[in-house]
């Protein structure tokens, strides 16, 4: 049996890793940038209805819808001046938010690798997934381009021998169409840079380098191929000028992401001493010497689906907004000045958010 992965392999063969230079979409020197970034989406439809448990978590197409409506009306909001009864210190405080130039998102974008069934076939959940997360007009689409990262949940399911990868293949042939050229195809969103080995890819807004590194840069499991050859080739190209850059991927340094296999209480926890459930400390340090010397402003990730994050680690800033089905999401505007990070969950049925965590800093 050929895989579509396999057939868009060919078709794609001659596009397998496109690079432009940085000045055919950097007009301008001045930068300003708005944008969203969600996470943990967990589509979960199957059939007619959801997978076991899905309802219960609120892993519903209700909950999505609502933060489709609150993501579409965020630019008739306004940069909170508080958090809290707190002063939100951001710089842009008070001032109009900016129609977004995209929602990226940090991976898990269905719960069970796009809707599992017996047999290859289009699952469910990337259905549903690709019915509100993909750009379109009207109140249950997202209403900016859509900039597509995976996680664990697109990732980690086996299909039935001998086809063992095609839950894989469907999620990441997802991500192709949606951001890989090639001389035959021009996806609705073209990275500027594409990694044909790990589905990583990089784009330009304005002097803003944004990369997608998927479920962690340099995951090797389920037979993946390390992008870290690829990031390291692309920051020289595109961001050695001093440029502010951004990266998004599924994994965090957050203690649920860093937990390990604890012998004594038979689990994985942030005690324990054994194995990584998620990703090592070489991987990680792999990763950091990878963008050593680069001006990257932030990380962003996905993962923990319940606690706001803004926070330091490894001599980075890192920002996790809640889980998509919970109503999270977090909106960022990076200028040559400063970046302003603002993360919302819904208030209501009508797009009204609640502003719960927010950073600012100087960039230069």
């Amino acid at each position: 049996m050929i895989s579509r992965r396999a057939m868009l392999n060919g078709l794609m063969a001659f596009g397998s890793m496109q690079t432009f230079p940085p000045a055919a979409r950097a007009a301008s020197s001045a930068t300003d940038v708005t944008f969203l970034v969600t996470n943990d989406v967990h589509a979960c439809r199957v059939g007619d209805g959801l997978s076991p448990g899905c309802a219960e978590e609120g892993k519903t197409d209700e909950n999505l819808l609502r933060q489709i409506r609150a993501l579409n009306a965020i630019h008739g909001q306004r940069w909170p001046d508080e958090i809290g009864d707190r002063p939100s210190s951001l710089a842009g405080a008070g001032s109009r938010i900016a129609t977004p130039r995209g929602l990226v998102v940090c991976g898990d974008v269905t719960d069970d690798g796009g809707g599992q069934t017996a047999l290859p076939r289009e699952g469910g959940q990337l259905r549903q997934f690709s019915e509100r997360y993909r750009q379109g007009s009207g109140p249950d689409r997202i209403h900016y381009p859509v900039y597509v990262g995976l996680g664990n949940h697109d990732l980690d399911q086996d299909g039935r021998p001998p086809d063992i990868d095609w839950y894989r293949d469907e999620l990441r042939d997802y991500v192709r169409l949606n951001h890989k050229p090639s001389v035959f195809f021009k996806p609705p969103y073209p990275a500027d840079n594409y990694d044909e080995a790990s589905d990583s890819y990089s784009w330009n807004w304005d002097r803003l380098h944004l990369v997608q590194m998927q479920r962690f840069a340099g995951d090797t499991g389920k037979g993946a191929a390390s992008g870290l050859p690829w990031l390291k080739q692309d920051l020289a190209t595109f961001a050695a000028d001093g440029r502010p850059v951004v990266l998004f991927q599924h994994y965090g340094w957050d203690s649920f992401s860093l937990e390990k296999w604890d012998p004594e209480k038979k689990t994985f926890d942030d005690d324990g001493s054994g194995p990584p459930h998620w990703w090592s400390d070489t991987e990680r340090q792999a990763f950091l010497n990878t963008i050593q010397g680069y001006n990257v402003a932030a990380v962003f990730h996905g993962h923990e689906h319940d606690t706001p994050m803004i926070y330091r680690n490894a001599g980075l800033d890192i920002v996790k907004p809640t889980a998509a089905y919970k109503g999270g999401f977090g909106i960022v505007r990076i200028t040559d000045r400063f970046m302003d990070v603002a993360l919302a969950e819904t208030a209501d049925e009508k797009g009204g958010v609640t502003f719960v965590a927010a950073s600012s800093k100087v960039l230069g």
